[in-house]
């Protein structure tokens, strides 16, 4: 985990909002807080559950962007690695001790391939994505000039309408080239139904997967007959994983956002038409915002506005209150409407984020509290590797 060690020195408000045993009232705002003992419950739930499914889970990685959550996920839930976006994710989770790292995305520019063939030197096993049988006379190349392999999943399109190929029989000739190309091994289907995973409607997202499990079924059946083994048939997200679990088609979850719990995210629907963050999953991360002005009776402004925040998926909730709503941003402000004028210069608010992937790359820091005091400040290991 980090070593706290190299904090000492920094001076709090400058480089860094907190530090280990200070009240979480000292702490600077705008900055992203973890309620520890709500991660480590999230992250005990998904691996609990992934075990009595017989399922593995490669968690999501490019959500959180640190290694020290990763290592958590790892130690607390049984992960077997992460997923990333990028290959500089990937060079980031390999170095910081993840053994096995998945880029589920297509690699293809040369200098990216080349850095990926030298991720195994790092002492991990490099997974990437193929929908393209171009692609693969270029990974191997690099494969072999650095001495290593490169496993390969074959991306199937099962609904997201961006990267992969059609089930079936694409799959298979794209299978076949990898094995026959040197430095490749063939390791399996990526099939993420990512386009469903925001539909509030449970019976809906159930449809959406099914769809999918069929597909890869029948593409499974025809690797099967050609005597091609899949180690890996991975997808799954927070809004689907238990669909995936019950298919006895998938055997990798990729559940990335269950263990920080946004609002967009939160409003789903579970099979008993209750949102996901009433019960199935808790919120554990925050920006943690201060007042800043109450010049005008009826709104307090506060210190987290665009800068801090992605605001793609709708403006963040205020945590735990129901008489103050979080109305509008600019780049270093937001207004929160308080009618009741209850709210003071300096008071702290929690925002539960709209989409906590994107939020959590514009910070550095995550500051983890248990109890009211700070008892980590990790770094956002991976901020900004969006190459």
């Amino acid at each position: 985990m980090n070593d706290m060690s190299n904090l000492k020195n920094l001076d709090v408000g400058y480089d860094i909002p907190a530090l280990p045993g200070m009240d979480e009232a000292d702490i600077q705002t705008p900055c992203l807080v973890l309620d520890l003992d709500a991660l480590e419950r999230n992250i005990k739930k998904m691996g609990d559950f992934a075990k009595s499914h017989g399922m593995r889970h490669r968690v999501h990685g490019k959500m959180h962007k640190s290694v020290d959550v990763a290592l958590l996920q790892e130690k607390l839930g049984g992960s077997v690695g992460v997923c990333c976006q990028k290959v500089s994710e990937a060079e980031v989770f390999a170095r910081g001790g993840i053994k096995d790292v998945l880029v589920s995305n297509q690699v293809r520019h040369p200098a990216k391939i080349d850095r990926l063939a030298r991720i195994p030197k790092l002492g991990a096993r490099a997974i990437c994505c193929v929908d393209d049988i171009a692609n693969i006379a270029d990974l191997s190349a690099a494969a072999q000039k650095h001495g290593t392999q490169i496993e390969c999943l074959v991306e199937i399109d099962v609904g997201a309408g961006r990267c992969g190929v059609q089930y079936g029989a694409p799959v298979v000739t794209l299978a076949k080239a990898i094995n026959a190309a040197p430095g490749l091994k063939y390791a399996g289907i990526q099939a993420y139904q990512g386009a469903m995973q925001h539909l509030d409607s449970y019976d809906e997202r159930q449809a959406k997967t099914q769809i999918a499990i069929e597909q890869v079924r029948e593409t499974l059946d025809l690797l099967k007959a050609e005597g091609i083994e899949s180690d890996i048939v991975g997808g799954g997200g927070t809004g689907s994983y238990y669909f995936e679990s019950a298919s006895g088609v998938f055997n990798e979850l990729q559940c990335g956002s269950y263990a920080f719990m946004d609002a967009d995210y939160g409003r789903i629907l579970d099979k008993d038409g209750k949102r996901i963050d009433k019960g199935e999953w808790e919120n554990a991360l925050f920006i943690l915002t201060s007042v800043m002005s109450h010049a005008k009776a009826d709104k307090a402004i506060v210190d987290a506005g665009l800068k801090v925040q992605s605001v793609d998926s709708g403006l963040p909730l205020i945590y735990g209150r129901d008489d103050v709503t979080y109305v509008k941003c600019s780049d270093e402000h937001g207004v929160v409407a308080d009618p009741g004028g209850v709210l003071k210069v300096n008071d702290k608010l929690k925002l539960v984020p709209g989409h906590c992937d994107p939020t959590c790359n514009v910070h550095d820091w995550y500051v983890g509290l248990r109890g009211g005091k700070v008892e980590v400040v990790w770094p956002v290991s991976a901020r900004g590797k969006a190459y």
